[in-house]
């Protein structure tokens, strides 16, 4: 029979729903109309409903001025709290915009009034916790890089279309190159287009980096020129070159954005950036050198670290700005990725230590660099390889990303380079100990 472990005695204080700050208000945001919980005295509270249109949320502003409210609080609905939020930022207001999960409302009716009424008593005891919000210049790169994302994934669908349209012609060049939106699949495709049938001509287009040879690709090049399917083909190559368009303005404005940054970084004054080693993607790289404009931002280059390339790096910086201190430690950093464990203890057991499902896209960031180590030979890619053989697939990807997150919130509070002496060590030793245990059962079997 197991001993029950008793923990010491603990003595706190009784807690009690005490009012911190009576001038705040309470706003439950819908798209149609804001509803608005604000007090009038110490005993009296009012709740008005607002419409969303930019005069009606003026109004707000001005109500709740009016009323010496200092703080307002809201939960976060889709993107209607959008405009509000920001509005009333610049009015001097202390806004805080809070997760849904954190004001659930007791058991009863539920209604508008009562969840605005239930946000504002929340917020006047000072139960509430904001949502991280970056700064304007971080929030405005975030919304560029996510369009740049988006502009990505509908071209990658374009180029899915493409070579459905040569599949359905039997025309076998994309089983041939791998990627068919490099410059001889490209130069083949628009040659077609342009009445090009003669796979000879055709296969004279091939770059002389492609590992297949001539004969394989004039092979493939023969099939039935359907009319609809040449049709298709066209606005799929179109629609493709359309939104390449789109991407290169994408980096543009990115590029202009981060050299805004650097000026605000250095009072003004842009001066010349030195050119770094870049570690680019093979797809969907930028145009311009990022990694040395990322560097001078945040102070150190984080993708020296193993998994992290540029466009990673940058999708990081995007989501959690420069400005990391907003983390007390490294494990608020990573719980808030949504790469720790939610341990739910009872009878002191862990009943549940399941990682929270949460949209968060630097988490994701970090899961796919946790991702691209699976088959490296660095420290990182072996830790992934030996929690995969122990957990699975999933766990070491959550494992690794959050190994990478305490590494990056490392180098950018410390402002230190990336230093693998510790992991390369770690590494070395895991070697031996599986040198040691390998020798140990070849002596037990040459002794049996």
């Amino acid at each position: 029979m197991s001993k029950i472990k008793t923990k010491p005695r603990t003595v706190k204080k009784i807690s009690q729903l005490t009012v911190i700050n009576p001038n705040v208000a309470g706003v439950d945001v819908s798209d149609s109309e804001m509803t608005v919980a604000f007090p009038i005295n110490s005993e009296q509270l009012e709740i008005q409903v607002f419409g969303t249109f930019t005069c009606d949320l003026h109004v707000i502003s001005t109500c709740l001025k009016k009323q010496c409210v200092t703080s307002v609080a809201m939960e976060s609905t889709g993107v209607y709290w959008v405009p509000l939020f920001l509005l009333l930022q610049e009015e001097g207001f202390e806004v805080y915009l809070v997760n849904a999960k954190h004001v659930k409302n007791v058991t009863g009716r539920k209604d508008d009034e009562s969840d605005a009424e239930w946000i504002q008593k929340l917020h006047s005891c000072g139960l509430l916790t904001a949502s991280f919000q970056p700064d304007n210049l971080t929030r405005t790169l975030r919304e560029t890089v996510r369009q740049r994302k988006t502009l990505v994934r509908t071209a990658s669908t374009n180029i899915n279309r493409i070579q459905k349209a040569l599949e359905l012609m039997n025309i076998k060049l994309h089983t041939i190159i791998s990627d068919i939106d490099g410059k001889t699949g490209m130069s083949i495709v628009k040659a077609i287009l342009d009445g090009e049938r003669n796979p000879e001509k055709l296969a004279d287009m091939r770059d002389p980096r492609i590992k297949a040879s001539r004969e394989e690709i004039i092979k493939s090049l023969e099939g039935q020129w359907t009319r609809e399917h040449l049709f298709t083909l066209r606005q799929d190559y179109e629609l493709y070159c359309y939104y390449s368009q789109l991407i290169k303005q994408c980096d543009t404005e990115i590029e202009q954005v981060l050299l805004e940054q650097i000026a605000s970084k250095n009072e003004g004054v842009i001066h010349d950036i030195p050119p770094a080693k870049r570690k680019v993607s093979k797809k969907n790289k930028v145009s311009f050198n990022l990694t040395s404009d990322l560097k001078e931002i945040s102070g150190v280059d984080v993708t020296e670290v193993n998994g992290i390339s540029e466009l990673t790096a940058l999708s990081i910086m995007s989501e959690v700005g420069t400005d990391l201190s907003k983390w007390k430690t490294e494990h608020h950093f990573v719980s808030w990725l949504g790469l720790a464990p939610n341990n739910k203890i009872s009878g002191g057991i862990v009943i549940s230590s399941k990682v929270p499902k949460k949209k968060n896209y630097a988490g994701q960031s970090f899961r796919q660099a946790a991702e691209s180590l699976h088959k490296s030979k660095c420290p990182l890619g072996d830790f992934f390889r030996r929690i995969r053989s122990r957990a699975g697939t999933p766990k070491a990807i959550v494992a690794t990303a959050r190994k990478l997150a305490i590494i990056y919130y490392m180098m950018i509070t410390k402002k230190e380079s990336f230093n693998p002496s510790a992991l390369i060590n770690f590494q070395n030793k895991n070697k031996e100990r599986k040198i040691n245990q390998l020798k140990k059962i070849i002596a037990q079997l040459e002794a049996a």
